[in-house]
């Protein structure tokens, strides 16, 4: 029996619907209707003669087929549009020195990064990885030229590439110590996630204790899959070994911005910022 091919269209219909919670947000991701969306997983679901979606009055959710679809479907998608870059895309050269905020890492940097080495070899590409107001201080002294950092509260300077969601997170099976504050890992004074976090827990009137302070958001990140303490990270993000905790307050979202002279680097800046959409909307899994 001849296996039939799988239609990239269709597979990227199915991918934003499962990513955007329903045919309508596809639609708009994607310029097309709800109607063309739904026609183009209903062809899908044809060629593979099973059900990827589940649909109801709430919205749309992965089959078992769907999930182990969807994972496949990321990896073919990346693959083609990796190649397409490649071949169509104008020739990019140059050096570029770049800041990357360490809530960027450790699951978005280094895939990113590798995946544009791949596609601009000719592209001499310095990336530092540190906390942004530090990253900004390089950049103003001349040390980068670019930085991808937070947006401080009520700040207008910089570009926005993609909005972060400020989450608390503990190892699994983590429980909070009865009759104590609670314990909780944070990045030193002057962090935009810190002050967020402590806020909203003097908001909701919680006790807390901040038990480990590091400069590195890796070291706080290990205290909290240690099970020491509890800690705020980006979701996008969020290491392996860490959970997210659905009943402490609230933290909001955070912009994350390139900051500094992009326009005068369009040629190199535009493709890597590609890249860096592409793997906040492909979460891990």
């Amino acid at each position: 029996m001849r296996v039939p091919d799988l239609d990239l269209d269709l597979l990227r219909g199915f991918v934003t619907v499962a990513e955007r919670g329903g045919f309508t947000a596809a639609g708009v991701a994607l310029g097309l209707t709800q109607s063309a969306i739904s026609l183009k997983v209903k062809r899908l679901e044809d060629i593979l003669g099973k059900r990827v979606l589940e649909r109801g009055g709430r919205g749309v959710a992965l089959t078992r087929e769907g999930e182990t679809l969807l994972a496949y479907a990321r990896r073919i998608l990346a693959l083609n549009d990796e190649a397409v870059r490649r071949m169509v895309a104008p020739p990019v050269a140059g050096r570029l020195r770049l800041g990357v905020a360490d809530h960027f890492i450790p699951r978005n940097l280094a895939p990113v990064l590798a995946r544009f080495a791949r596609t601009y070899p000719d592209v001499h590409l310095e990336v530092e990885v540190g906390r942004s107001h530090e990253l900004r201080a390089a950049m103003a002294d001349g040390a980068l030229d670019l930085v991808l950092g937070k947006r401080r509260d009520g700040e207008t300077e910089g570009r926005p590439i993609f909005t972060e969601t400020i989450v608390w997170v503990a190892a699994p099976g983590w429980e909070p110590p009865e009759g104590r504050p609670l314990p909780i890992a944070m990045l030193p004074q002057g962090c935009m996630f810190r002050d967020r976090a402590l806020a909203a827990l003097a908001r909701a009137g919680i006790a807390f204790e901040v038990v480990f302070t590091s400069a590195s958001l890796t070291g706080v990140a290990a205290a909290a899959q240690a099970g020491f303490a509890v800690t705020v990270l980006g979701r996008t993000g969020l290491p392996p070994g860490l959970l997210e905790l659905p009943d402490l307050p609230g933290c909001g979202t955070a912009e994350m911005c390139l900051f500094g002279d992009a326009e005068g680097r369009s040629a190199l800046v535009e493709p890597l910022i590609g890249f860096i959409r592409d793997s906040v909307a492909a979460p891990a899994g």
